[in-house]
């Protein structure tokens, strides 16, 4: 299974790593004394990654502080002390999660509209259900006409109940009745698909903070985690979102999708590093097994070439 995922995650990479490795390969690959336009080289690639200016900068120039300190002293030790940085960054992202006792786990999935929260919610089910745990769905995305079918479509695929109601209903309520199906039926987790909304738009997220607002009365400690869905295509424009709905929605962490589809990987540095959030999953294509648990190690090694 373990071989199985590095495939894909090197798949759902290659247009990033193809990249990068462009740019910094050669530097990689020497011998010798490390020179100064080696370092703005991988300074520059993990700009295009869209890592992040900011971001990029600073790991370039940690880079360039252990140069001078000679701790980094040829173009062999470079890749290394890379991988040291940028796992470095990836763990101090990573707080853990949040745990809880209580039955039915409450795990609210959120973004903006596009990214592929319902897709990501049918195959976070698929991923729990395999794992040995009962799921139901609930379709709080009561705005977009065909959410609903979507998910049912989705549901039936991996075997959950979805809990939903007319078009137009309050979510909330959707909500609701899928933590009273959930406790009713002895389910280990509710997956809410909520509707998609522009972080600028006031009302709907006041409207995300009364469905988180109804799971903590009705589930103690709910939501017990909060996933927000990024489209990796976007790149570091998904910063902004990011930053918006974890003001409002507590995010635990981010799901990436379209990661095959993008040569701007290096978001996935930019969230840890700029909003300290941890990447909890990647989207790496349209498969119901396509959704792969973020590996740290691997996702690092991926990008500089080091796994086979």
């Amino acid at each position: 299974m373990a071989g199985t995922f590095l495939k894909k995650l090197k798949r759902g990479l290659f247009m990033t790593h193809t990249e990068f490795i462009e740019k910094v390969g050669e530097t990689f690959q020497r011998s010798g004394p490390v020179a100064p336009e080696h370092i703005d080289r991988l300074e520059e690639a993990l700009i295009a990654a869209d890592a992040g200016v900011a971001l990029s900068v600073r790991l370039a120039d940690e880079i360039r502080g252990e140069v001078r300190a000679k701790r980094i002293t040829t173009a062999e030790d470079l890749r290394p002390a890379v991988r040291r940085r940028l796992l470095e960054l990836l763990s101090d992202a990573d707080t853990g999660r949040r745990t809880s006792g209580t039955r039915p786990k409450i795990t609210l999935v959120v973004g903006v509209n596009g990214t592929g929260k319902t897709t990501t919610v049918a195959k976070l089910a698929h991923r729990r259900i395999e794992a040995g745990s009962s799921v139901v769905l609930a379709a709080a995305d009561t705005f977009r006409a065909a959410a609903v079918e979507q998910l049912k479509v989705w549901a039936e695929r991996v075997g959950a109940p979805v809990v939903h109601q007319q078009e137009g209903a309050d979510p909330a309520a959707v909500v609701y009745d899928a933590i009273a199906a959930a406790k009713s039926r002895n389910i280990d987790e509710v997956l809410i698909d909520t509707a998609g909304r522009l972080h600028t738009r006031a009302n709907l997220m006041k409207e995300l903070e009364k469905v988180k607002g109804i799971a903590a009365r009705e589930v103690d400690g709910a939501p017990h985690e909060v996933l927000l869905v990024l489209d990796a295509t976007t790149g570091s424009n998904g910063i902004e979102q990011a930053q918006q709905f974890g003001a409002t929605a507590g995010v635990d962490g981010v799901v990436l999708t379209k990661l095959d589809g993008t040569a701007k990987g290096g978001v996935v540095l930019a969230i840890a590093g700029n909003l300290k959030l941890p990447v909890r999953w990647i989207g790496v294509g349209e498969g119901i097994d396509d959704l792969l648990p973020f590996d740290a190690e691997d996702f690092v090694d991926s990008l500089l070439d080091l796994k086979a």
